[in-house]
């Protein structure tokens, strides 16, 4: 399935605060982490990653460190600052919002049978 760039562009921010929440990472293993939540079905590249990781620092979102752990290769680890978690709240709340109101149309009458789930 191809999920519209609309919509992965407007989750992109919860996700990535989401995912440092639990815990600091790197690049490259948000990217499988993102991958693994989604069953696959989201397949983001570097290109869509860093600018947002960028913009996430630059509005104190998240903090960047870089270090060379013990296997060897140099990395930016990324942390979720209160600022972040803050912002990751109010995300979710507008998230749930919209999950609710597309659950309760989209189990309105007549509609369900349209979408093949009769």
């Amino acid at each position: 399935m191809q999920i519209d760039k609309d919509l992965v562009a407007a989750s992109a921010t919860p996700l990535v605060l989401a995912i440092l929440a639990e815990g600091e990472s790197y690049g490259y293993a948000i990217l499988k982490r993102v991958r693994e939540l989604s069953g696959g079905e989201l397949e983001w590249t570097d290109g869509m990653l860093y600018p947002l990781l960028h913009r996430l620092g630059r509005l104190g979102y998240v903090t960047t460190e870089w270090r060379t752990p013990p296997e060897g290769r140099r990395r930016r680890y990324y942390a979720i600052t209160e600022a972040g978690l803050a912002a990751l709240a109010e995300q979710r709340r507008q998230w749930e919002a919209v999950t609710r109101a597309l659950g309760n149309v989209w189990r309105g009458p007549g509609l369900m049978p349209a979408l093949g789930e009769a």
